[in-house]
């Protein structure tokens, strides 16, 4: 039987991706109190994040801190904090410090971590990109890697130093692809005389037949086409079967290698299963047409962590566009308070997919629009650039891909820290 908790007063929402963050703002004029907890203090732009990985940007271009973003906003508290646990039945969200936070309405939208499929020893090696810390990680271990190959004397043992294998041919495996292949080859490889071109290799795998899945047969074939350009060794139907230290096991054959970058395929947190609803088999929760769960007509749960089909059955894409479609709708119906009978069903309006391969490259689908190259990069460039959050981002990240376009000189190429590693030194080094 449905709970009827008549207008809800106070709002909780665990997440400030683009689903909490635009809920937020579109609860801005309700007569409501609002609540929002994230593990981290800063909304993440996470289409650009792996700018970060690859060193073309910093993580404050594309990050900013919840609480300057909604300084302005009356009704409402950040707290960051990590949400643990959900409790239906006294309605609170259970911190990990302890603390309840009661909830009338709750909005659950905690993203997703990467999946291994099973293999969660793989993360150790092969770290997936869903934050500033993973971002900052992969930049490192991009950078020591040239370094490190730069000091051996044999051009055998700086081969596994200089080969980058991404996982995963969707678009975030492909814009990394491309842009490790631009920044290798044009960005670092000058800066490295003792290394060879020959020497750097780009693998990007996927388990199935094609790329970028969710892209029209033609306009995979030309994204496949650029990356080939870029010099990216594309190879299909290649399942990982094995990660360890030292390389990446495809069938019976071992790539070796010291950097893998895992970007196939999501699972949802484990806070999820607190909600007691049925589950896929990634752990995101199936949702009723209007977002909620069965019997909470207030407990919604959006963007990434929430299946919801499409009017064609077909589930919705894990894009920023979805969750902040879904954040605005769920925000109407918590404003007007309208009971579960009198609402419409979520519809999701696609405004278009697209896909940057490095510079001057990228594909698009918008409607019956299909398009690639420089067009389509102008249009994802300036895309991007609007969405960001502030006018402050916005103007940095534009002087960072001017200046880059012209010099191929990344600007974020600083080592914090020092990875360890072996092997024989260069003479006089």
């Amino acid at each position: 039987m449905e709970r009827h908790p008549g207008r809800p007063r106070r709002v909780v929402i665990i997440g400030g991706g683009f689903g909490g963050l635009t809920a937020a703002h579109a609860l801005r004029r309700a007569a409501v109190e609002i609540v929002l907890i994230d593990r981290t203090n800063h909304h993440l732009f996470q289409p650009l994040l792996y700018q970060v990985a690859t060193a073309a940007l910093s993580p404050n271009d594309i990050a900013s801190p919840l609480r300057t973003i909604l300084r302005g906003q009356d009704n409402v508290t950040v707290l960051m904090a990590e949400a643990r646990e959900i409790d239906r039945a006294l309605r609170v969200v259970r911190l990990a410090d302890g603390r309840d936070i009661p909830f009338d309405a709750l909005i659950v939208a905690p993203g997703t971590r990467h999946s291994y499929f099973g293999h969660p020893e793989w993360e150790t090696f092969a770290p997936g990109l869903k934050t500033v810390a993973d971002a900052l990680r992969i930049r490192e271990r991009i950078l020591m890697s040239f370094e490190q190959a730069a000091v051996l004397d044999d051009p055998r043992e700086a081969e596994p130093w200089l080969t980058f294998v991404v996982v995963g041919g969707g678009p975030t495996g492909v814009e990394l692809a491309g842009a490790m292949a631009e920044i290798a080859f044009r960005g670092l490889l000058p800066d490295f005389p003792m290394l060879r071109r020959e020497q750097l290799r780009i693998i990007l795998l996927e388990g199935s037949g094609r790329i970028l899945g969710g892209f029209s047969e033609r306009l995979a074939a030309r994204g496949l086409a650029m990356l080939a350009q870029l010099g990216v060794d594309v190879q299909l139907h290649a399942a990982v079967t094995g990660v360890t230290e030292k390389g990446v096991t495809v069938g019976d054959r071992v790539i070796e290698t010291r950097n893998v970058i895992w970007a196939p395929g999501n699972v949802a947190p484990a806070l999820l299963r607190s909600l007691q609803a049925p589950l896929g088999p990634h752990g995101h929760v199936h949702v009723r047409p209007d977002l909620t769960i069965e019997g909470e007509p207030f407990v919604f749960v959006i963007g990434d962590a929430a299946l919801c089909d499409d009017e064609t059955g077909q589930p919705l894409p894990a894009l920023a566009p979805v969750a902040m479609q879904q954040a605005r709708y769920v925000a109407r119906l918590i404003a007007d308070a309208r009971p579960p009978e009198t609402r419409a069903p979520f519809r999701y309006v696609d405004r278009g997919t697209m896909a940057t391969i490095g510079k001057a490259r990228a594909i698009a689908q918008i409607g019956p629009i299909r398009t690639a190259g420089v067009f389509a990069w102008l249009l994802w460039s300036v895309v991007h650039i609007f969405f960001l959050i502030g006018f402050r981002n916005r103007v940095r990240v534009m002087l960072e891909w001017m200046w880059y376009y012209v010099t191929f000189r990344p600007g974020a190429r600083i080592i914090y820290s020092r990875a360890s590693g072996g092997g024989q030194r260069r003479s006089g080094s």
